[in-house]
């Protein structure tokens, strides 16, 4: 069970003061025409901290790639996060969100821990009613 942070529009400064710099994982989201939001990277930090990766992939300026750098000029970036302390756990909830948002993409191994992997996932900004 992982639980994310708030989804949140990018903004250097507000970046700085409310992403902890320690490891964990990341999703960025780019808003279409139609106000709808799109998952186009997970990712995960660790030795920089969250705060670090979030910064360096939302900003533009920081981009070396240039389609990377033209999706964050022309469209608002938004990000959400979730603290993980273990290497293996990020290896594991990776393989996982890369088969089932990316399947073909998949750039990382599962740990080998488990015969099979699922996630279950707390979503900060999702209203539940009992």
């Amino acid at each position: 069970t992982i639980s994310w942070s708030h989804l949140r529009k990018s903004d250097k400064y507000d970046i700085v003061k409310s992403v902890p710099s320690e490891a964990g994982l990341y999703e960025l989201y780019s808003m279409d025409g139609k106000g709808k939001l799109n998952l186009f990277h997970v990712g995960k930090s660790w030795y920089g901290g969250l705060r670090n990766e979030i910064r360096q992939r939302t900003d533009p300026e920081l981009e070396d790639d240039a389609e990377k750098r033209a999706r964050l000029e022309d469209s608002d970036c938004w990000y959400r996060w979730t603290l993980i302390s273990s290497s293996e756990d990020m290896a594991d909830i990776l393989w996982f969100f890369g088969t089932t948002y990316f399947p073909g993409r998949v750039g990382v191994k599962p740990s080998g821990r488990y015969a099979a992997v699922f996630v279950k996932e707390v979503d900060a900004d999702r209203i539940v009613t009992i």
